[in-house]
């Protein structure tokens, strides 16, 4: 069985929503990171990069082949491979090929058993169709994390002005 199609477009088109979001901005506005210390736009492009590769398609086709997971380091990634001095663009860019890469994959499957459960040391038994479920749900968390960069650029740009009228966080 495959997966949900709709799923796999939502998927498909995640790239595109993310470009829409930033295309356009200055690349100080990219790298620009709240005094809470969060990650900027471009250090979650740069781990959504990563995470496609290392961590959702990797997962999932290790689950599918009875392997265990490789570890992964998100936040070590972040400052290790210098995250907000990349290229805006070749991240984007690299986001964006490497999502095709996944989804082709994932539409090439023949059969696989979304039950195909890896034991995590921390959550448990994980099926590779929670992993996929979670890929999406990752997708939005990041989109949402995109949003509220924008929100306080928003907020730190309209200074002495205040943004009350458009809603709280």
């Amino acid at each position: 069985m495959p997966f949900p199609p709709a799923c796999l477009d939502r998927l498909a088109c995640f790239p595109r929503c993310v470009e829409a979001l930033i295309v356009g901005l200055p690349d100080a506005d990219l790298r620009f990171k709240p005094p809470s210390g969060a990650w900027s736009i471009l250090e979650v492009l740069c781990h959504l990069a990563d995470e496609e590769v290392f961590d959702f398609r990797a997962r999932v086709h290790r689950t599918l082949a009875g392997q265990d997971w490789e570890p992964i380091d998100p936040e070590g990634w972040a400052v290790q491979r210098r995250y907000n001095e990349q290229s805006p663009r070749e991240v984007m860019a690299r986001f964006a090929v490497e999502r095709e890469k996944s989804v082709a994959w994932l539409k090439s499957l023949r059969g696989p058993d979304w039950g195909a459960v890896h034991e995590h040391p921390r959550f448990g038994g994980i099926a590779t169709g929670d992993v996929m479920a979670s890929w999406l749900a990752h997708d939005a968390l990041h989109l949402r994390q995109v949003a509220r960069r924008l929100y306080e650029l928003a907020a730190r740009d309209g200074e002495p002005f205040a943004t009350g009228y458009a809603g709280s966080w």
